[in-house]
């Protein structure tokens, strides 16, 4: 086969491999929230699904910014976006290598680890998503309340279950003033 004829018969190959490429990237930018680079729900679930079969020790955690509105009405969706940026790093650094975050929607968050004992514990994740968040010359106080729940503690480890044990335990400590975690 001549080289004319070889390169014409490879077009459509390279065309479909370009193609193909450009469709992952596409499905990958679906499952990460644009502005955090966590997560989305859709991704999460699916991963976290699959942690929570395979680790025993896995831990699931629900976290949503206390009076964030009152951060965006006050100082402007930009300085709401750097309270999420940082949450999101914040709750990712956490995680590390032994888990995953996400965005699930507005100032809400999820994460499961595989191992607690690999993190550096809840109280030390409150406290740093409870730290101030630099923005404009200002000093934006944060705080957050995480709702968590070991898989062991289910009757039947699923991640719906863990979800809803860990939503009720966020909204309890909401129930108990700011910066809490139960």
């Amino acid at each position: 086969m001549d080289m004319p004829t070889f390169a014409a018969a490879g077009l459509p190959a390279l065309g479909w491999a370009l193609h193909g490429g450009l469709l992952l990237r596409r499905l990958a930018t679906a499952r990460r929230d644009p502005l955090t680079g966590l997560h989305t729900r859709a991704g999460w679930t699916a991963r976290a699904d699959h942690l929570m079969s395979k680790h025993p020790n896995a831990l699931v955690l629900l976290v949503d910014l206390d009076d964030f509105k009152t951060i965006n009405d006050t100082h402007g969706h930009a300085a709401g976006d750097t309270v999420l940026m940082a949450t999101a790093f914040r709750l990712a650094s956490w995680c590390g290598r032994n888990g995953i975050a996400a965005r699930l929607g507005g100032d809400e968050f999820a994460a499961i680890v595989t191992d607690p004992g690999h993190t550096t514990g809840l109280a030390a994740l409150r406290t740093a998503l409870d730290y101030p968040v630099p923005h404009n010359g200002h000093v934006l106080q944060v705080s957050a309340s995480v709702g968590h729940c070991h898989r062991a503690d289910l009757p039947v480890p699923v991640l719906t279950d863990a979800l809803s044990s860990a939503d009720m335990s966020m909204y309890a400590a909401k129930g108990h003033g700011r910066r809490n975690t139960r």
